[in-house]
């Protein structure tokens, strides 16, 4: 009985085990995309988060009137930018929250302790949804406000970009399966607790 009722536990857990993962990806996509300048390219152009870089041979007047050389530099002083970036890191910060939460789930043997540290997990995962969402919002809706002042006529938008997309998907991945495998090993634990006081009945 012991044994049937391990595998049962193990075969519930599939779920948050890929939550789990999810999570996981999505701290290394976010390390990828704060580091990253490809957010928003254009000729001798490349914007990050933090930093941008003028390339060799760059056409001037260089985008948005900067006046620097070759090279890389801080990030221009513009409000979209900054709070693209900050919503980042809080995106990376609570996932991180949220997976050591899945982990930390993942390993209790109490399902009352289990079921605290997932429902804790979903509303931090959740709030990292909802924050890098806000950035790939903000980004290029305030850049499209000062796209007269690019001083380029072809924009395009990098992988470092895309990245942040994907772990918008993995983190919506990571919601799900979260909330709807809690409900399903409620049902489980409840229902092994009725076999149980049956079989003590007996």
């Amino acid at each position: 009985m012991m044994i049937v009722d391990d595998i049962s536990m193990a075969e519930n857990q599939i779920a948050q085990v890929i939550a789990f993962i999810c999570g996981l990806i999505v701290i290394i996509l976010m390390i990828m995309g704060l580091a990253s300048t490809d957010w928003l390219m254009s000729a001798g152009w490349r914007q990050g988060l933090f930093m941008h870089c003028i390339g060799e041979g760059s056409p001037h007047p260089l985008p948005f009137n900067v006046q620097q050389s070759v090279g890389c530099y801080q990030s221009r002083d513009a409000a979209y930018i900054k709070t693209a970036a900050a919503l980042c890191v809080i995106t990376l910060l609570t996932d991180l929250v949220a997976t050591v939460l899945t982990g930390l789930g993942l390993r209790s043997k109490d399902h009352h302790t289990k079921f605290k540290y997932y429902r804790f997990a979903v509303i931090v995962m959740a709030l990292a949804l909802i924050s890098i969402i806000l950035a790939l919002i903000i980004y290029p809706v305030c850049f499209a406000a000062e796209l007269n002042h690019g001083n380029r006529t072809v924009w395009e938008f990098g992988w470092a970009y895309g990245v942040g997309w994907g772990a918008a998907i993995f983190l919506f991945g990571g919601v799900i399966l979260l909330l709807c495998d809690k409900e399903s090993e409620e049902i489980y634990y409840k229902e092994r607790k009725i076999v149980q006081d049956n079989d003590s009945r007996a």
